[in-house]
């Protein structure tokens, strides 16, 4: 059964934070991380256990996250604001992927901040800041792989038929980025999870319907690699959507690891 989560709901766990000197607020969609983690919370999963992570950045103004990395593979979508991620002008609806282990950044807020939801497959300890966690890099088994696409504003209104159009282009592991726009109550299938290693779908206007449930704007829905296929409707005002998949197998675990 695909995880669905509420933006209206995970607005109650909008907390103020502060990384390496970064003051920001982060709302938890799905997971736990290292802000939101019980004082006696188990040992988090291990590095080839699927397990999805979702939650909303907004970074104020002019503020610049330092380059780092994660130990989990991960997208990243811009919903809101404007900036740039290293030479990359960001805005609405731009999304980026970064493999475990491969540094990105720095992260620049434009005048009117940068809000972006962040999404993963497998758990992360939170970012590893550079140039101090270099060291961290040593001897682990990574391959680099960043990608982003060029930033696709949601529409003001519905279309007349089903659009769909590639945010990133689909890899042959399965890595991809699409976003489908959606008439009033048109239906669409999503591509088959096993095709990747997991997907996330987000709704960037209208309101999604599911068996599972209904999700209006800034909500989500993970759907495991092992999951059928996911099927969702438009609402009355019809829906834009942007779906991520991540890629088969990790990079950074040992080759007997890698599903």
């Amino acid at each position: 059964m695909a995880i669905l989560a509420s933006g209206d709901v995970a607005r109650g766990s909008r907390r103020a934070i502060v990384s390496n000197g970064v003051s920001a607020f982060l709302t938890t969609y799905i997971g736990s991380n290292r802000y939101n983690a019980a004082p006696a919370a188990p040992e988090p999963p291990g590095a080839e256990t699927v397990y999805p992570m979702a939650f909303l950045v907004e970074q104020p103004a002019g503020s610049v996250v330092q380059a780092h990395f994660h130990e989990a593979n991960q997208f990243q979508i811009v919903v809101a604001g404007s900036g740039s991620l290293g030479k990359h002008a960001l805005q609405p609806i731009a999304v980026h992927y970064s493999n475990a282990y491969s540094a990105y950044g720095p992260i620049t807020a434009g005048p009117d901040g940068l809000h972006y939801l962040t999404l993963r497959n497998g758990y992360d300890r939170g970012a590893r800041y550079l140039p101090a966690a270099r060291g961290e890099l040593r001897g682990i088994r990574r391959r680099f792989r960043e990608a982003v696409g060029e930033p696709a504003p949601a529409a003001a209104a519905a279309p007349a038929a089903l659009a769909v159009e590639p945010l990133l282009p689909a890899a042959a592991d399965g890595m991809a980025a699409w976003r489908y726009r959606l008439p009033a109550g048109a239906t669409v299938m999503g591509p088959d999870p096993a095709s990747g290693d997991g997907q996330f779908w987000v709704v960037a206007r209208g309101a999604m319907a599911s068996p599972d449930g209904t999700l209006l704007p800034l909500s989500c829905a993970f759907i495991g690699p092992d999951e059928p296929a996911f099927a969702a409707s438009a609402g009355e005002d019809g829906l834009d959507l942007v779906v991520v998949q991540f890629p088969r197998g990790r990079d950074h675990l040992p080759e007997a690891d890698i599903g």
